[in-house]
């Protein structure tokens, strides 16, 4: 794990009272952890945002649609990439903890990437994946626009973010597909 790095005064102060507001809705999601088939369940949903289910759609893809495929696969990627770089540009200057490292109360259900919760790079990716995927593949979108919705949820529930985490990154993961799409209406590779 990383040190702990010092937090502006502004920052704090804004953190601090968004965490004692959210803090009952983070205590409920989280107690949900501790039956035995739901934590697993959004382990497993969280392990699976982590990538395996993105990769695993893009390479198959190609394989259904052909070459035109990769176009757009090159499309997503460019923008996973950039939500990469701004979630972890954030989280290292604005260094919000982990609700389970500021409450006592509140249970880490499976181990953490980095020590940071905000904003959530699982719901931004997830976010932003969908929105692609649903775009240049529409069929998918059944399966997509719900797992990205999952994904989201379990990073509240198994004690990673606050519900803030959560919606900002869902924001950012929007603006940034929905963005990318407006400069290249027929992605950036067509």
């Amino acid at each position: 794990m990383e040190t702990v790095k010092p937090m502006s005064a502004k920052a704090a102060l804004l953190f601090h009272k968004a965490d004692r507001f959210e803090l009952t809705l983070c205590q409920r999601m989280n107690r949900i952890g501790y039956y035995r088939a739901i934590r697993l369940l959004f382990k497993g949903i969280s392990r699976l945002g982590d990538g395996v289910f993105w990769y695993t759609l893009a390479l198959a893809l190609p394989l259904i649609y052909g070459e035109q495929a990769i176009y757009a696969i090159g499309h997503i990627t460019i923008t996973a990439l950039i939500c990469v770089a701004i979630y972890s540009q954030l989280k290292s200057r604005l260094v919000r903890q982990r609700p389970f490292i500021s409450f006592h109360d509140i249970t880490a259900h499976t181990a953490p990437l980095d020590l940071y919760s905000f904003p959530s790079g699982h719901t931004m990716n997830a976010v932003n994946f969908a929105v692609l995927f649903s775009v240049f593949f529409p069929v998918v979108i059944w399966l997509v626009v719900p797992f990205a919705i999952l994904v989201a949820l379990s990073r509240v529930i198994l004690g990673m973010h606050y519900p803030t985490d959560v919606l900002v990154g869902a924001a950012l993961g929007a603006i940034i597909s929905v963005g990318s799409l407006a400069l290249f209406p027929a992605g950036m590779f067509a």
